[in-house]
């Protein structure tokens, strides 16, 4: 055990969905309790809080000395700002300890209301590795929640190198896709992940499509459904590798499960620091299973192994695994159960399809060789296991079926006593000072020792001398220490009295009720900060000077812009409109390409620079080579991710010297900057930032800009009236726009490659069938979505469909756009030239928006869709 770690440096950390769940929280023994209110938050199906109650639910926190942090863990759009800073103040007035935060114009918009009201960066800022910690330090952001991909080696890394405190998910669920990463609920059902409304496409079936040939899986459809995270066995090396907050997931589970999960993670806590490492115990793990599992994985904590991460034959939680069906009888079935069973306990038969209607239900019996059994029948048994009446139809059920035990009202019941109750979650040591002399009162001091808060209560009435039994320490142990149904019990008791002395008992307990009541009316007491009243738009927030002087005049044409409800919206009618870009002016169509062929067709055409993004940093030389023969400015894109010790990429990058970056991720964007800062007069490529940057509103403009970006790319979360708002307050010098492309759905460390078409785990013995083969994934309606691997291994999965946003082109001019990116994936050189082509007139105006997705939706088979840009 490393000596520097101490207990109170650990925080267990649980999910709070609504009151029962935030009680069971406390009553378990959470050291703090992560909450949303009813907007902002990345729970949206979540009950959720009021803004109003969060006075209540701090006072209530803090007097069981627990912490509530508040999630913003989504974008914020621009016309929202305003209603951000109304619950960034609501915030700060309850008392609420920290706000989890994704958006990094929050954040900025945060430090101009208040330099220390705590912020915790979420898990979907894509934090990952050190650099992307160093990113975040000059907005005081006190702590991380790390990327759910890192593995324990990498957290030990980060916390050496970036020292700040680490917040890890040790339980839950596991987005297959990197969190602030995910477009897939937004691509196809304008249901953003990152607005907390993810629709679970990642739970659906898929076909395997290896080289456009379906490849059969047998009972195997759930291609991108993780397993469940638990790494209630790995808690001592958790501790030992940094991690400074243990976070549970499950703000949409129930309160049992809540009461469950905390309850043994925090056995497992204080077991490591009684030296106890015998770890969790077999029924500790079922209970655990029994509230909700989809099976068990340490994710990718210990390392990446893809087959154990996803097993694809159910997406659902299923409990504890019971046994096989190994015969039908006319009531029931024959089981040899490997977990205990009760009459009450749920049942469902697993036939391997879940995409069926599955047959489950209630015990109604439990029989061995056809005689009953009461109470609970232990594992290794073979019984008759009877449903409920009407339950089960036993014809749909076959030998060889699994069956799971899916919930345990015992242990529910069990579970809601520990906060369904009167008496006080929890109880806190007071020490006790007692001095006198006759003819004085008696004078009390009683501290608080967890929260250091001490109260002085004396007598009113004098001391006398005792003629009988005077107050001695057992006595007065007795009496103020009677504190049952408060939250204090007696830790410790000093007196010093000066002869035989007393007062009435009566005296005593007035004594004792006023000194808890003081004590506990300080325990509910928000902590201040400072805070501004500053205003979104202005004040401290234009005083940063990265606003465009244009913007109000653009904002007063956004005025005139409105989106029906079919999404479109209204012409334009001003010159600049009409025609294109102003004169002298013209757009700037830029080309993002993904090999090598698609590079030489951009070079051919008018593109004012090429983007090279390849799944293999060898093949970036020739693209460079490339497009310096054409005359044509390169820039070389990033990986989506940044991991520790992958900085040599980032180094391979700059000697290759292109004309700009394309920065994907904060961390890779820190190495930047601080490379340019080190070379200072040195030319150096222009950073661009890409969506994944996810900029939703112009405070994350004048962010990026302030920090060095040279040019940035909106988040594909925007409709068009929401890029419309953010185009009308931001500096649109700075903006460059992507009107065409296949939408980056999932970006993930799972590889379908190495699961389903490898007999290795990970990378390192995997074969790299990815060289060799190109993997789609066919979704219900048929549509085949391409899967692409990039220098990390990490796959993207792409959507099968172009989107197109070129009937917004002339309001995008009208707004002040002047650089428009075209991105392509499997397209041929001819079709590069085309669709370059169509763009470049309708950037001059010489054809409409509408005209260009009509000629693309004729030459492609899959058709263009209008894309993220409408909702």
């Amino acid at each position: 055990m490393t000596v520097s770690i101490k207990r109170e440096d650990i925080e267990l950390l649980a999910p709070a969905g609504d009151w029962d769940c935030m009680r069971a929280a406390v009553a378990n023994g959470a050291d703090a309790v992560f909450f949303g209110v009813e907007k902002f938050n990345a729970r949206a199906r979540a009950n959720n809080f009021r803004v109003d109650e969060l006075p209540e639910i701090m006072a209530f926190l803090h007097s069981y000395g627990v912490k509530g942090f508040l999630t913003f863990n989504i974008l914020v759009f621009e016309d929202e700002l305003r209603d951000a800073k109304q619950l960034i103040d609501s915030c700060i007035d309850a008392g609420v300890d920290a706000v989890i935060v994704q958006d990094l114009g929050l954040v900025k918009l945060i430090r101009e209301i208040s330099p220390d009201f705590p912020i915790h960066g979420s898990t979907q800022m894509t934090i990952t590795s050190p650099e992307a910690v160093e990113f975040t330090k000059p907005f005081d952001i006190e702590r991380v929640v790390l990327g759910r991909e890192n593995n324990l080696k990498q957290i030990r890394t980060i916390g050496e190198q970036a020292k700040l405190p680490m917040e890890v998910f040790v339980h839950g669920a596991l987005c297959v896709s990197y969190s602030g990463q995910c477009l897939t609920s937004e691509m196809w059902g304008g249901r953003s992940a990152n607005r907390g409304e993810c629709a679970q496409a990642c739970r659906l079936p898929y076909d395997l499509m290896v080289d456009g040939e379906q490849k059969p899986m047998g009972d195997i459809a759930y291609l991108l459904s993780p397993k469940d995270l638990a790494a209630i066995d790995i808690v001592p090396e958790l501790i030992e590798a940094g991690v400074t907050s243990f976070k549970i997931e499950g703000r949409l589970k129930s309160p049992e499960y809540v009461a469950n999960v905390v309850s043994k993670y925090r056995s497992a806590i204080d077991r490591y620091f009684e030296g106890d490492t015998t770890g969790p115990t077999k029924e500790e793990v079922r209970e655990l299973q029994q509230s909700f599992s989809r099976g068990f994985t340490h994710g990718f904590l210990k390392g990446t192994n893809n087959k154990q991460l996803v097993e694809g034959t159910f997406p659902k939680s299923r409990g504890v695994y019971l046994g096989r069906v190994e015969k039908v009888l006319r009531d029931g079935v024959v089981c040899r159960i490997e977990v205990p069973l009760k009459r009450g306990d749920g049942i469902v038969f697993d036939a391997g399809d879940p995409t069926q209607k599955e047959e489950g239900g209630r015990v109604y019996d439990i029989r061995r060789q056809g005689v009953k059994i009461e109470g609970e029948a232990q594992e290794g048994t073979q019984l008759e296991i009877v449903p409920g009446r009407n339950d089960v139809a036993l014809r749909r059920v076959h030998v060889g079926d699994r069956i799971w035990k899916t919930s345990d009202p015992a242990l529910d019941k069990r579970l809601r006593a520990t906060y369904e109750t009167e008496k006080p979650y929890r109880v806190f040591p007071l020490r006790v000072k007692v001095e006198g002399r006759a003819g004085q009162p008696l004078r009390t001091w009683w501290t608080d020792v967890q929260k250091g808060t001490t109260v002085q209560v004396d007598s009113e009435l004098l001391l006398e001398e005792a003629q009988k039994r005077p107050m001695d320490q057992a006595f007065l142990a007795e009496q103020l220490g009677r504190l049952g149904g408060t939250l204090f019990q007696l830790d410790s008791l000093e007196i010093d009295l000066q002869g035989e002395l007393i007062v009435p008992v009566r005296e005593l307990n007035r004594m004792r009720r006023e000194a808890v009541e003081q004590l506990a009316g300080e325990r509910p007491k928000p902590p201040v900060y400072v805070k501004s009243d500053v205003d979104v738009y202005g004040g401290a927030a234009m005083r940063t000077g990265a606003a465009s002087p244009a913007a109000d005049n653009r904002t007063e044409q956004t005025d005139a812009l409105e989106v029906n409800r079919l999404g479109e919206l209204a012409p334009l009618t001003s010159t600049a409109a009409q025609s294109g870009a102003a004169p002298g002016q013209q757009a700037a169509l830029t080309s993002l390409c993904r090999s090598l062929e698609q590079v030489e067709a951009a070079a051919a055409t008018d593109v004012a620079m090429i983007y090279a993004d390849f799944e293999f940093i060898k093949q970036f030389p020739a693209a460079i080579e490339t497009a310096r023969r054409a005359g044509k400015p390169i820039a070389l894109a990033t990986p989506r991710i940044h991991m520790p010790g992958e900085n040599g990429y980032h180094a391979n990058i700059l000697k290759l010297a292109p004309d700009a970056v394309l920065v994907r991720n904060t961390g890779a964007l820190y190495y930047y900057l601080r490379a340019r800062a080190q070379n200072p007069g040195a030319p150096f490529p222009q950073l661009i930032g890409d969506f994944s940057l996810n900029i939703a509103n112009h405070k994350t403009v004048e962010l990026f800009a302030e920090a060095g970006l040279d040019r940035m790319t909106p988040s594909y979360d925007l409709n068009i009236q929401q890029m419309v708002d953010l185009l009308g307050r931001a500096d649109t010098s700075k903006l460059e726009v992507v009107i065409h492309q296949h939408l980056p759905m999932f970006h993930t460390e799972h590889c379908v490659y190495c699961t389903f078409i490898s007999e290795g785990t990970d990378y390192t013995n995997c074969g790299r069938p990815c060289e060799e083969h190109r993997i789609s994934l066919q979704d219900r309606i048929g549509m085949s979505h391409p899967v692409r691997v990039d220098e990390g291994c990490r796959n993207t999965v792409y959507n099968a469909i172009e989107q197109s946003g070129a009937e917004y082109v002339r309001n995008f001019l009208e707004l002040g756009v002047r650089s428009f990116r075209v991105e392509f994936l499997e397209e041929s050189a001819d079709k590069v030239g085309e669709v370059l082509g169509l763009y470049r007139q309708a950037l001059d105006g010489k054809i409409s928006g509408t005209q260009v997705w009509r000629s693309l939706k004729a030459t492609n088979q899959l058709g263009v869709t209008r894309g993220q840009l409408v909702k």
